[in-house]
């Protein structure tokens, strides 16, 4: 256990340090930003791609281990169903919040700034400690 434990949180942290990172080269102007602020309609169908991706994912990603097929593979077989099923519920998460953290940037549009924000606020509820885990796959769920 403690060994996907250790992979969920370096995917955890993997996500994070990216969007920093992002966050670093385009605020030191390494990278320019605001390449695609002239472009509206690629804004317009981005921006509605990416609410409507963010409003979906999140409560999944929030409510994944309580359902009932996902909560009976989780008591199987912990290790393996935490491993992946933690990965996709990270993934649900880290990809969006990249992706938004890269159109805030490209765009300079405060509403991908604010949609990154909440993600990341998401994020700290599924934070993949030790503990966490191991409250996970057992049956007082």
């Amino acid at each position: 256990m403690k060994r996907t434990q250790k992979i969920l949180m370096a995917e955890f942290v993997a996500a994070i340090a990216v969007c920093v990172a992002m966050v670093v080269l385009f605020e030191t102007e390494v990278l320019e930003p605001g390449v695609w602020a002239t472009r509206p309609q690629t804004e317009f169908l981005v921006l509605s791609l990416m609410e409507l991706l963010v409003l979906a994912a999140i409560p999944v990603s929030l409510r994944l281990f309580k359902f009932e097929k996902v909560h009976k593979r989780l008591l199987a077989s912990p290790a393996e169903a935490l491993l992946s099923l933690g990965t996709l519920r990270l993934t649900m998460l880290a990809v969006p919040l990249v992706v938004c953290t890269l159109c805030y940037y490209l765009f300079m549009k405060a509403a991908f700034g604010y949609l990154a924000i909440i993600l990341l606020l998401c994020m700290c509820f599924v934070v993949p400690t030790l503990s966490k885990c191991l409250a996970e796959t057992s049956s007082e769920n």
